[in-house]
């Protein structure tokens, strides 16, 4: 579990029930004190947002009337102008406004955490998180009810990582898309674009799957397979205009032994987004090779390989083909008879 050497912490409580439009807000009037317990709620909340599939990903949206966090952060991080406890209280206030038109929205605990690991490592994670009664015992042996707060159901979440924030770098807003887009007041509380990029979140899809072959080095056969099967999935999803999510590619592609392709698509280092409809041009790379030198060029399908069309010799760095056309037969056997060094 992952140690976090500086941050600051206040839980406010948002009251609403579902169907209901009304929401109450109960808000700390200062930062909870940093104790062992409190790291460890920041801990295992950092490593279960990190770890969760479906995320979305933008930036601030530059309306900072009607989308004020961006201005509040300003405030604190920047202009020193209001503290960790006031920024989180008009957070609040305005979280209040967006979650009333979500009927469907309930409320609970709302975790505040500014982490800072390093001057390139500073972040904003955000969370609701239900209360749940579990049992527990007594110093006597007897069984009691107690309330906790319920990380293993976390739906609503995001992070704003302030270090890329500060310097305008790429998309420096995450946020858990739940089922059904659930969370999509939480978005719109964090004022976040939800740039999605089809075509280059598809190619960090593909990548993600090849870093997964590497890793669990997978014999020619299993490899081509995999590839192979991605393709026919996500093409046709991309013809259907359906979005892929990394759960529904992990259970298609490795049903027996998901965690491992999990493991690597949900890897912050990808910075992957769900919820996409593949871009049909970035999955070509499934099946086909496609390479170019001063003097060729040259495309073939990965199955040739296996089925000895195409033979790379590494030891000898040269590739060699088989079954050519006859038309290019003819074309190479009048120029080879020009060429003295031909064979």
């Amino acid at each position: 579990m992952t140690q976090i050497p500086s941050l600051q912490l206040i839980i406010h409580k948002l009251c609403k029930e579902p169907h209901e439009g009304s929401a109450q807000l109960e808000l700390r009037a200062a930062e909870l004190a940093i104790s062992p317990a409190s790291r460890r709620l920041v801990d295992a909340l950092c490593d279960l947002y990190s770890a969760r599939a479906g995320k979305g990903y933008g930036k601030f949206e530059e309306d900072e009337v009607q989308f004020p966090v961006q201005r509040l952060l300003r405030q604190h991080v920047i202009d020193g102008e209001i503290d960790f406890c006031t920024l989180t209280r008009q957070m609040m206030e305005h979280l209040q406004t967006q979650v009333q038109s979500e009927s469907l929205a309930t409320g609970g605990f709302v975790v505040f955490t500014r982490v800072r690991q390093s001057v390139d490592s500073d972040f904003l994670l955000v969370a609701m998180i239900a209360e749940a009664v579990g049992s527990a015992m007594t110093n006597d042996l007897e069984m009691v009810d107690r309330s906790y707060l319920d990380l293993a159901n976390l739906r609503v979440a995001g992070r704003i990582d302030l270090a890329a924030w500060q310097h305008d770098a790429g998309r420096y807003i995450s946020f858990l898309k739940g089922r059904g887009d659930v969370a999509q007041y939480f978005k719109l509380f964090l004022g976040c674009n939800d740039v999605v990029a089809a075509l280059k979140e598809t190619q960090k899809l593909i990548r993600g799957l090849e870093q997964f072959a590497e890793s669990q080095h997978l014999e020619p056969e299993a490899r081509g397979q995999l590839f192979e099967g991605a393709h026919a999935m996500l093409d046709e999803m991309g013809e259907n205009d359906l979005p892929w999510s990394v759960d529904g590619v992990v259970e298609h592609l490795c049903p027996e032994s998901p965690d491992a392709l999990r493991a690597v698509l949900t890897d912050e280092s990808l910075n992957l987004t769900g919820g996409v409809v593949p871009d049909r041009r970035a999955i070509r790379p499934l099946l086909r090779f496609k390479a170019a030198a001063p003097n060729w060029k040259l495309e073939f399908n990965r199955s040739s390989l296996r089925s000895g069309d195409v033979i790379y010799n590494r030891k000898n760095d040269t590739i060699v083909l088989s079954n050519i056309p006859d038309e290019l037969k003819r074309e190479l056997s009048a120029e080879s008879g020009r060429n003295p060094d031909a064979y």
